[in-house]
């Protein structure tokens, strides 16, 4: 049962822009060293109070369809009570009620199990912290 839980933290710098960053490849690439071929599942959990994970194309648009739609939801402005940070920041700390910080995935024979235009990302509209950590668990 030693085997049976393994985690890791990814260090993700997401630059000076809202951004969608795709951790496909992470996720797999942790799971080809942790799940050891087995069944089991994937938790991917941002633990900062202003990111969140997403599962959704990227590349073809959706992922500027997404930050396009949040900023319709969660104008950048000073309508909220929180307010310190960069003008707006409060809708930051609004963001992860609609893009939960965490997401878990089937893993079949040690691969992740995603429709075919899925991808693992990363949700960040917090401009004034460029530095996130992803935390990937392993459970099989």
């Amino acid at each position: 049962m030693s085997h049976a839980f393994t985690t890791s933290v990814l260090n993700v710098t997401t630059g000076a822009t809202e951004t969608v960053s795709d951790l496909t490849r992470d996720c797999e690439e942790f799971l080809t060293r942790a799940s050891g071929g087995r069944d089991g599942l994937l938790n991917i959990f941002v633990p900062h109070a202003t990111a969140g994970i997403a599962i959704l194309e990227t590349g073809s648009g959706s992922d500027d369809d997404l930050l396009a739609t949040l900023h319709a939801l969660l104008p950048a402005d000073n309508r909220y009570q929180h307010r310190h940070g960069s003008p707006g920041h409060g809708r930051d700390h609004v963001l992860p009620a609609f893009v939960a910080p965490h997401a878990t995935l089937p893993v079949i024979g040690g691969r992740l199990e995603l429709g075919t235009w899925q991808s693992v990302c990363l949700v960040d509209t917090n401009v004034s912290n460029n530095n996130r950590q992803v935390r990937l668990s392993f459970l099989g």
